[in-house]
């Protein structure tokens, strides 16, 4: 059984008219889901990814308006990437993000790739990452006002989990997930081990997680901003149950299997207390919705459905369309 690299990424934002902006008016990244959270369904769940949806290239925000703010620390996901094309699509989003206020570092060379840090309106911390195409291949650009399918972004790149003590993590990647370690780069903090570099897949950026060693940080207190998980690819709905086979008898507690109607899911938290997700690439988001409509309407799975109307009450209204 093999992983086939990121499969999603979600998060949390206390205001979703603005994310579902950032997200798409700023980033120029496709809504192609506006459904609830399944297991609290007074709550919106966003899906921005690339034109058609693809694994691999989505991050999805769950709407909690009272959410606080986030104290960053260890035993979390620190940081998410997103791909693109070339070091000129890098500069492209350098001069756009700066013009649009959108608080940013300089950009910066990490594991021989050029990037850009950068955050949105609530402190969620993103990174832009050149990927020359090698690996895991690129989404579908979804072309936009002022972003062209040059500068667009293509996919999920690496994510960065910040722990105290990388061992117990390193072992779940390496022995369990089959990661393999393919190297490792400075870490921006002085004094601060170098940060592993774990791959998966075909490689690249899009099957990569970088893995941080923090003595100085306390727990993550999440909120607004932080990541509730990370998922990775399952490409044959096969192996599927067999993943959930291997962690249960290896000694992990995992949700079992959760039918997630666009995506088969099983979690289950690593030994530093990091929620991971294994998700199929199978049935995706057009399955109950044309490719053309996607995340125009609320989508619910079948199994919601017959409580639409309740749900819809449940629910503040949300000022986007597309």
């Amino acid at each position: 059984m093999k992983l086939a690299g990121l499969h999603h990424v979600s998060a949390i934002t206390a205001d979703a008219d603005k994310n579902h902006d950032f997200f798409t008016r700023i980033l120029g990244m496709r809504l192609v889901k506006k459904s609830v959270n399944q297991d609290n369904t007074s709550s919106y769940h966003l899906f921005y990814a690339d034109a058609v949806g693809t694994p691999g290239t989505d991050m999805t925000y769950f709407d909690i308006p009272n959410a606080g703010r986030t104290y960053p620390g260890v035993s979390s996901i620190s940081n998410t990437g997103f791909r693109v094309k070339s070091e000129e699509a890098l500069l492209f989003w350098k001069e756009r993000l700066t013009k649009l206020e959108v608080s940013t570092d300089e950009i910066k060379e990490r594991f021989g790739r050029k990037t850009l840090y950068f955050e949105d309106f609530e402190g969620s911390r993103l990174m832009l990452i050149v990927d020359d195409g090698m690996g895991i291949p690129y989404g579908e650009a979804w072309e936009k006002e002022e972003i062209t399918v040059d500068n667009a972004i293509i996919g999920l790149g690496p994510v960065k989990l910040t722990v105290r003590n990388t061992a117990p993590t390193e072992k779940v990647l390496i022995e369990i997930l089959g990661f393999a370690l393919a190297g490792s780069y400075p870490s921006d903090i002085i004094g601060m081990p170098d940060i592993l570099v774990y791959t998966t897949g075909a490689g690249g950026p899009a099957g990569e997680v970088h893995l941080e060693k923090r003595t100085d940080l306390p727990m993550e207190r999440p909120g607004r901003g932080s990541v509730h998980h990370v998922a990775f690819r399952v490409p044959s709905m096969e192996d599927y149950p067999r993943w959930e086979e291997l962690l249960r008898t290896q000694g992990y507690t995992t949700s079992g299997l959760v039918d997630r109607y666009y995506f088969k899911s099983i979690y289950f938290r690593e030994p530093n207390g990091i929620l991971f997700e294994l998700a199929t690439d199978e049935p995706g988001f057009s399955t109950d919705e044309p490719m053309e409509t996607l995340g125009e309407t609320l989508a619910l799975p079948p199994f919601l459905e017959p409580k639409r109307a309740q749900i819809e009450r449940s629910l503040r209204p949300l000022s986007i369309n597309k």
